[in-house]
């Protein structure tokens, strides 16, 4: 099924845009997990994605169990991105249906998901100690571009 974005409660509608663009230009599907902090149709959503979100491949499910139950992800398919996370995004080796998966701006993925998949946590690394989080549509673009790495 190829690479797939997974959004978990996204709250910003600009960047869940921004990260529908991105996933049209790498042929990625875009998940987004309930609830959202906006409608999906908010005019700030498609102007963030330009004229290119109808050519989203967008999935939705109701929480994250409700994502488990009907993908049925390997645990190996599964890279929970964090800033706190134990594993650069360089490490691993990404399979061809990975779920890149990313919390909400302003908390992250929620702590419950992460005692889930302990194993799974990956962090952009980042040089300046000032800095906590990299916006939430650039860290998605890094890490798929990383994931795809030899297949574009």
């Amino acid at each position: 099924m190829g690479l797939a974005i997974v959004l978990i409660q996204p709250e910003i509608p600009g960047n869940t845009g921004a990260v529908g663009r991105t996933c049209v230009a790498l042929d990625a599907e875009l998940i987004l997990i309930h609830p959202l902090g906006f409608t999906i149709d908010d005019k700030r959503v498609k102007r963030s994605g330009l004229d290119y979100w109808p050519h989203v491949r967008l999935t939705e499910y109701p929480g994250w169990d409700a994502f488990l139950e009907a993908r049925a992800p390997r645990e190996d398919q599964l890279f929970l991105f964090e800033e706190f996370g134990s594993r650069s995004f360089y490490e691993p080796d990404y399979p061809e249906d990975a779920f890149l998966v990313f919390g909400q701006e302003t908390k992250g993925i929620p702590p419950a998901i992460i005692a889930r998949h302990p194993d799974r946590l990956f962090r952009l690394p980042m040089r300046s100690e000032v800095i906590r989080s990299l916006n939430l549509a650039n860290t998605v673009a890094a890490a798929a571009y990383q994931a795809l790495r030899g297949r574009l």
